[in-house]
């Protein structure tokens, strides 16, 4: 199984809200902080300036993409000085439709919203911007991004997220096999290692078999003790601390998106009996299966 698909099916929640918007000199808007949610802006035409406090500022041109995994506030400027308009803009807010054109900058701006509790810790370690300078993995997508929001046309509704939704893999994959220095850890030093990735991937193809560390170990073509010490200086958790959190995780997806019975759910996550099942899960989220497949948003149950 793929991880970085597996991890983003599983904290996005709703729809993508994305708003195109044109800019002519001087502008400068504030972007809200949304907690919950990652951000991104596409510069579909002309450049401007990204501005964060206590960052220096970034410049951006035809083609760049920032992903804000984090949803930090920020600003977008025509240049570092000048100072933005009030109140800020939230990018959760309703689709703008386009403009009437002429202007010398146009970006497209959007926010996922995530469910807090199934952020995946990939996602948790990236930095708070991931800069992509305009490139042909990703050209083609905000090409046909500025063309579908430029002209809309039969589909445009569906298209547009799917869209998104490819971009946003595009760019994490492209983070992912960044050279991150001599000697990498973290999420993208794990999944390109022949052993943590392969130990990961069976571990996500099949979270109910009954692993062990050295049942991994096998997979990954590695001895026990190794692996362990190996798997652990990559991620910061054992393998079955993983294990677990990845379980209780796609149980809690599950839980929150569907109606199947609860020995059903344990089974699929590697659990014999319920009661197991529910002491592993309240461990984990603080309540019961059952209670938090009632606490769900009304719009999940249907």
């Amino acid at each position: 199984m793929d991880v970085l698909s597996d991890a983003l099916a599983s904290m996005r929640t709703g729809r993508v809200r994305s708003a195109r918007m044109g800019w002519d000199r001087p502008w400068a808007q504030a972007f809200a902080p949304v907690p919950g949610s990652a951000g991104f802006h596409v510069v579909l035409h002309g450049e401007c300036w990204m501005l964060r406090d206590d960052a220096e500022p970034l410049h951006l041109t035809t083609g760049d993409v920032v992903f804000r995994p984090h949803g930090e506030g920020h600003v977008l400027a025509d240049a570092p000085g000048t100072l933005p308009v009030t109140p800020a803009c939230d990018p959760g807010g309703p689709i703008i439709g386009p403009p009437p054109g002429g202007e010398e900058t146009i970006t497209l701006c959007g926010a996922y919203e995530l469910e807090p509790d199934l952020v995946h810790p990939l996602i948790s370690s990236l930095p708070e911007v991931i800069h992509l300078p305009a490139q042909p993995g990703l050209g083609g997508t905000v090409a046909q991004l500025a063309a579908e929001l430029s002209t809309p046309g039969l589909g445009s509704d569906a298209l547009v997220p799917a869209l998104l939704d490819t971009m946003l893999v595009q760019v994490l994959r492209t983070w992912l096999h960044r050279d991150h220095g001599e000697h990498p850890t973290g999420w993208s030093a794990a999944l390109r290692d022949p052993v943590t990735g392969t130990a990961l991937r069976a571990m996500h193809r099949d979270p109910a078999r009954d692993w062990t560390v050295a049942a991994l170990a096998a997979e990954a073509g590695l001895s026990r003790a190794p692996f362990a010490r190996r798997f652990t200086a990559l991620l910061g958790l054992p393998p079955l601390g993983y294990l677990t959190w990845w379980r209780m995780t796609t149980a809690a997806g599950l839980l929150r998106r569907g109606d199947q019975p609860l020995r059903h759910i344990a089974e699929r996550v590697g659990y014999g009996s319920e009661f197991a099942f529910a002491a592993a899960f309240k461990r984990r989220f603080g309540v019961a299966p059952g209670r938090y497949r009632r606490a769900r948003p009304s719009a999940e149950r249907h």
